[in-house]
């Protein structure tokens, strides 16, 4: 098949859970023999020069980065805020230059399908339809308006509040008005799918999780930093930020004074000035920034913490540290959407005292340690080989297509 992909990020190289679940999906069906064009908005907070993507990761994927600003303009903000009832987002990520790329290549070829990654590509479906008759699919990474609602809820300054709810709502107006335009639904996780039903959509869905190239994980369990305790995620992701900072103020202290030589590990890209200068406040953190290979970092390390109280559809770090044997820590928003299994390949921990419980529990017992970790990588093999997901959903897609 001939698919053309629209995302609004350079997915290479894949540094944090949307770009990994977008670049495995694109590479695995042009491994497949299909076709892709991956057409990306190269934006200033993901920036990616052309000498970094390589023109021969594979013959069947071409990969086009379109440079678009979609950095946040305080007046820009403001005034959307007081006189537009669309999201900044779909401002932002509003771009004639991306839309004309589109155009000029669907002039150019046809294309069986479509496949718009994430929501704030699905507003070009509407310019699309006019120029091409072709298959439309929106890959839904979450539910959107879901995120923003739940920083809303644990927002404690009220001018914040008041704007994150806003913006919710807005988001939410966005999913529920575009949706029904697509011809199919894929979603990462059961759960998002049955949201998207309440949201009234009403055609073709299809789950389609995010899944791990198998091929590129070696585990090594004997060559583990063992304790050690991780945290790993982009960390100009506001998700993130919170349970990091949770993390530091309610548990790592008493972690610290238990365990006096332990550290805590830190990696992940893109993290603000007034973040970095936090975690200088706290004992034995070690802060990395953006590293070069982030399942190098993990497979050395042993205990990995994933404190989220926002977000949605499914965490792909969560997925890829199983896919690694490491033995996790989250919460229930941390693991929703995927159907792990508590105390048998992770452990679920929705309050400071539990997190702190079974952080302790892996740190004193290591045979319980090893257990977590090793039926936790026989979960991923089992549930999420990318090359069986990609070669179902496209043997969906071609019946959907038929219909």
């Amino acid at each position: 098949m001939n698919i053309l992909i629209l995302h609004n990020k350079v997915p290479y190289p894949p540094k944090d859970g949307g770009a990994i679940a977008v670049w495995n999906t694109a590479l695995e069906m042009a491994r497949q023999n299909h076709h892709v064009t991956l057409v990306c908005m190269n934006t200033p907070k993901h920036y990616v020069s052309a000498n970094q993507i390589l023109s021969s990761i594979h013959p069947n994927l071409n990969i086009i980065p379109v440079d678009v600003d979609t950095s946040i303009k305080p007046l820009s903000l403001i005034f959307n805020f007081v006189f537009s009832s669309k999201p900044y987002h779909q401002k932002r990520f509003k771009s004639n230059v991306f839309k004309h790329k589109i155009i000029e290549l669907l002039q150019q070829q046809t294309f069986d399908f479509v496949l718009y990654e994430g929501l704030f590509v699905l507003p070009y479906i509407r310019c699309i339809k006019k120029i091409a008759q072709t298959f439309h699919v929106f890959r839904a990474h979450n539910i959107e308006s879901e995120i923003w609602q739940r920083i809303a809820q644990n927002e404690t300054n009220p001018f914040k509040r008041l704007y994150l709810k806003s913006l919710s709502n807005r988001i939410y107006n966005l999913e529920k008005s575009i949706v029904n335009e697509v011809d199919l639904l894929l979603t990462l996780t059961k759960r998002d799918e049955e949201q998207f039903i309440l949201l009234g959509y009403k055609k073709l869905h299809y789950v389609s999780q995010a899944g791990i190239d198998l091929s590129q994980i070696q585990v090594n369990r004997f060559n583990i930093k063992y304790h050690s305790l991780f945290f790993i995620g982009a960390l100009d992701w506001l998700p993130n930020q919170e349970g990091l900072l949770w993390f530091l103020r309610n548990i790592w202290n008493t972690i610290h004074q238990q365990y006096p030589t332990l550290q805590f590990e830190i990696a992940g890209r893109n993290a603000p000035y007034w973040l970095t200068r936090k975690l200088q406040e706290y004992p034995n953190i070690t802060f990395y920034g953006e590293i070069d290979d982030a399942h190098n970092f993990m497979k050395e390390r042993a205990i990995m913490v994933v404190p989220l109280f926002s977000g949605s559809g499914m965490r792909i770090k969560i997925i890829e540290g199983m896919a690694l044997g490491k033995s996790i820590i989250t919460t229930s928003i941390g693991t929703e959407g995927i159907n792990t299994t508590h105390n048998k390949n992770i452990l679920i921990a929705d309050t400071a005292e539990s997190f702190q419980s079974e952080i302790i529990k892996l740190i004193e017992n290591k045979d319980f340690f090893d257990n977590i970790g090793t039926f936790a990588q026989q979960f991923i093999h089992q549930e999420y080989n990318i090359e069986q997901i990609v070669r179902n959903t496209i043997q969906f897609i071609e019946k959907a297509i038929a219909l």
